[in-house]
């Protein structure tokens, strides 16, 4: 069996490619070009290390939201509501009838 390294060749290269554009970009008169080789392999040594922080960030963002799905799912929902019977008096009831009435009944007259 073969064994895969763990620098994916085609991401360094193409990390490679950005940094000497960014360092060419900011090259300075005067500067040798093993000067400009060594500021691009600064370049790209950060641009990785950027990308190994944002995958393991996002690593972790990922395992954060499983977890919370997972937590989600193991809620209980309780099948049986409570039911809170409230009881209402008859003399508002009784009150607001009998004004109608009477207001109908002085109404007619």
């Amino acid at each position: 069996m073969a064994k895969y390294s763990k620098r994916h060749p085609e991401a360094t290269e193409k990390n490679q490619e950005e940094a000497i554009k960014i360092a060419r970009g900011t090259q300075k008169k005067g500067q040798t070009k093993e000067q400009t080789k060594l500021i691009a392999q600064g370049i790209q040594k950060g641009i990785e290390q950027y990308k190994k922080q944002h995958k393991s960030k996002a690593r972790d963002l990922s395992k954060q939201l499983k977890s919370l799905e997972k937590s989600k799912e193991n809620l209980v929902e309780p099948e049986t509501m409570e039911t809170i019977l409230v009881k209402q008096h008859w003399l508002p009831w009784v009150l607001l009838i009998s004004s109608w009435i009477f207001f109908v009944f002085t109404a007619t007259r």
